[in-house]
């Protein structure tokens, strides 16, 4: 997701949740009440939301960057991440 992308939709959930509180504000009755949760609700949903897709994309993020990683080792001939070589063992004398 782009810089600009992002603040694009936090900003349009901070809209929402303003015009929540601008509505509990200024609009009375059941209509101000319906609006007030409805634009608060959808404001800070879609904020949560929001947060959970920056965890899901930096994941995946850290996932290609390993994947990369293994690749090039593997182009490299280096050892696999994960598996250790086997260490030399000196034989030990008989007691």
């Amino acid at each position: 997701m782009t810089p600009r992308v992002r603040i694009v939709a936090y900003g349009s959930a901070a809209a929402l949740v303003v015009a929540g509180g601008a509505c509990a504000a200024f609009v009375g009755g059941v209509t101000g009440e319906v609006l007030t949760v409805v634009l608060l609700s959808a404001g800070l949903a879609g904020a949560l939301l929001l947060v959970f897709l920056e965890v899901g994309l930096g994941e995946e993020r850290d996932l290609a960057r390993d994947e990369e990683r293994r690749r090039r080792r593997r182009r490299e001939g280096t050892v696999e991440a994960g598996r250790r070589p086997w260490l030399r063992r000196w034989r030990r004398r008989p007691d």
